[in-house]
């Protein structure tokens, strides 16, 4: 009782270890993190996790560093999503890359084309409000 008036110590779930996505990455001193393409869950994952990859300079190759910056790149929906997921299971990039594009590719996979589009007509039997939003 006493260590949760002290602000939380030993409370589970709140201590640094499991808060911080990578807790034992500490990015080199006065390294400035670049300003992120924000993706919000509407555009192509693939093309977010391009221009993502291209922009940490400065980190090299180690996948922690990209990891633990990933979220910066995040907002709306994507963050909540990204902050509430055991970053344990996250073993590398690939992992995370993978469990962020299995949560978000509705996105690309529902897209129609321009064929799709150009063929749509009005059924009969619906109203000009859902034809328009199909």
């Amino acid at each position: 009782m006493v260590q949760n008036v002290e602000g939380g110590k030993g409370v589970e779930g709140l201590n640094y270890e499991y808060l911080c996505i990578q807790p034992d990455v500490e990015l080199l001193e006065g390294y400035k993190p670049p300003k992120f393409e924000m993706f919000d869950g509407t555009d192509d994952l693939k093309v977010h996790l391009r221009t993502y990859c291209d922009k940490p300079v400065g980190v090299g190759r180690d996948e922690r560093i990209r990891m633990k910056l990933f979220m910066r790149s995040l907002t709306g929906d994507t963050l909540p999503w990204y902050i509430s997921r055991n970053p344990n299971k996250w073993v590398n990039w690939v992992s995370m890359a993978s469990d962020f594009m299995d949560r978000f590719k509705f996105n690309t996979e529902n897209a129609p084309d321009i064929f799709y589009i150009q063929n749509l007509k009005k059924k009969p039997t619906k109203t000009f409000r859902e034809y328009v939003t199909r």
